[in-house]
């Protein structure tokens, strides 16, 4: 199985699937480090992705994906995957990938990206991914609200997986 913790920046993608990754003894990846030297750099300036910035990337990802998949188990990847579009491509059809959308407030967000350091991302985006989000329906993700700590973020998102499985 796949799991790719999706969501706008700030969101927690990233300790969420540290947390994940370590409490299913898996490997994680994050989705932004696959990201190109230009794409951060466009990001750390304040200026938001296109379409054509993020499908390099994304293909990038894919790729990952599919080296996980040869290799077999679990593992868990992140990547914001805004648009419906995106996650396709990332799960290409295939039914052992699954999508872990990670839902907060504007205002929780902006005061999570406020306190954030070391970060390409510029703060100033936010509304920007909030605008190209396409939040994915019950039949594409497991959604898990991010007003909790990440540890029960990680309970409520294992306590879905069993319960898909049953």
């Amino acid at each position: 199985m796949i799991l790719i913790v999706m969501g706008v920046s700030g969101a927690g993608k990233t300790r969420v699937g540290e947390l994940l990754a370590e409490r299913l003894g898996c490997p994680f990846t994050d989705g932004d480090a696959l990201h190109s030297d230009a794409n951060k750099d466009k990001m750390s300036r304040g200026i938001a992705l296109t379409d054509a910035d993020r499908w390099p990337w994304l293909r990038s990802l894919r790729v990952a994906i599919e080296q996980q998949q040869r290799a077999g188990g679990t593992a868990v990847f992140t990547c914001s995957s805004l648009k419906r579009s995106y996650r396709d491509v990332l799960c290409h059809g295939d039914s052992d990938v699954v999508f872990v959308y990670l839902k907060g407030t504007f205002r929780l967000l902006r005061a999570r990206l406020g306190h954030r350091t070391g970060h390409f991302f510029d703060p100033s985006l936010l509304q920007s991914q909030l605008n190209t989000l396409e939040e994915p329906g019950l039949d594409e993700a497991i959604t898990v609200s991010i007003d909790e700590p990440p540890e029960r973020i990680v309970d409520r998102v294992l306590e879905r997986l069993a319960a898909r499985t049953r």
